[in-house]
């Protein structure tokens, strides 16, 4: 296959667990290939150089953007492509990525990434739209921990609100981890969001960062201090991460108990806030306070939205929530009609899983 004017970017420091398999997924899609290791013990660069294009050594800073643009700086094509180690390429449509590449020069775009979880109720998945593919001349990563894209241009460093959505799909496999290594990895996260949290205090992204690393490590009382902290200094419900964050404040409370409370943020954001996540929680957090008919409604509404197949597994369990509240009326016919369509999203949920 010819190569197209792409550059994927890796950054990679001891992952030859993955490594070969993420770039065997890439190779046939004719992409330049560029792997920047930052300090790896392991076979990582070995593997590597059978099938990158560039294999070059970066010196560690405890700063993930200085890594990726290091990275970028030394692509061969303007457009990037970022991607982990451990996320393998699904499908690209090139012929639409090719021609939104020169009708959307100075925007960002978004891909598809499912996420594979090794979670307290066993494997599962989610579906979220990432900001990973971008014109080198325009933009460039900001921030040393969970980097974001940013302008180049100068004194434009405000979180970028016009995106176009690019026909790639990638799987993530980097949370379907043991309990060890997920405690590693948001250890070490940790201590990068909290250097960037002493240079900026108020930064709702790094907070809701650090609140999100909390509430995975269990810690659910500091992750609920820090989500709120996000939420007073977020600028607008516009903003996919602070969507987010609204539902993994109100998530964290439902794990403690505090009903009444995920209620009240639930009550406060339901008319500023219409994605499909949201709605999904507003759903749970009504039938943890043994709101019903309300808790049907909103689980049918979320089935419904445009953006539903992001909720990933979630979508299923909008299914099963609503047949067990059928049920729970006394109206099994209307259960029975939603049978089929759970069985049917569980059977995909259990090819993706085991693919």
């Amino acid at each position: 296959m010819s190569k197209v004017p792409i550059s994927v970017c890796i950054i990679a420091k001891n992952e030859e667990k993955y490594i070969e398999e993420c770039l065997r997924h890439l190779k046939p899609y004719g992409f330049e290939i560029v792997v920047t290791d930052t300090g790896s013990t392991d076979r990582t660069k070995e593997i590597a150089r059978k099938y990158a294009d560039k294999v070059l050594d970066f010196e560690w800073i405890d700063d993930f953007s200085a890594a990726r643009n290091f990275c970028m700086e030394h692509a061969s094509n303007n457009w990037i492509l970022a991607i982990d180690c451990d996320e393998y390429m699904e499908s690209v449509n090139m012929k639409d990525v090719r021609i939104l590449m020169q009708k959307c020069v100075r925007m960002p775009g978004l891909i598809e990434l499912v996420n594979i979880v090794n979670g307290k109720h066993g494997r599962s998945f989610t579906s979220e739209k990432v900001t990973r593919f971008y014109n080198k001349n325009f933009f460039t990563f900001e921030n040393p921990i969970h980097e974001q894209i940013v302008s180049k241009k100068a004194g434009d460093k405000s979180v970028i609100e016009k995106q176009f959505l690019a026909p790639i799909k990638v799987i993530h496999h980097g949370y379907d981890i043991s309990p060890e290594e997920l405690k590693e990895k948001q250890e070490r996260n940790l201590r990068l969001l909290r250097k960037s949290l002493e240079k900026e205090p108020e930064n709702p992204y790094i907070l809701f960062q650090i609140g999100q690393s909390e509430y995975l490590m269990n810690n659910y009382e500091d992750a609920i201090i820090y989500l709120n902290k996000a939420l007073e200094y977020a600028p607008t419900t516009e903003l996919e991460y602070v969507v987010i964050t609204i539902c993994d404040l109100a998530q964290t409370y439902r794990e403690v108990a505090r009903y009444k409370e995920a209620m009240e943020l639930m009550e406060r954001y339901k008319d500023k806030c219409k994605t499909a996540r949201f709605v999904f929680m507003n759903a749970l957090v009504y039938l943890d306070n043994e709101e019903y008919l309300k808790a049907l409604t909103t689980f049918l509404k979320a089935t419904t939205l445009p953006d539903a197949k992001s909720l990933g597994e979630n979508f299923s369990d909008c299914y099963r929530n609503i047949i067990d509240i059928y049920r729970r009326m006394g109206e099994n016919d209307m259960a029975d009609m939603f049978v089929e369509k759970y069985e049917a999203l569980q059977a995909e949920k259990e090819k993706l899983l085991n693919s």
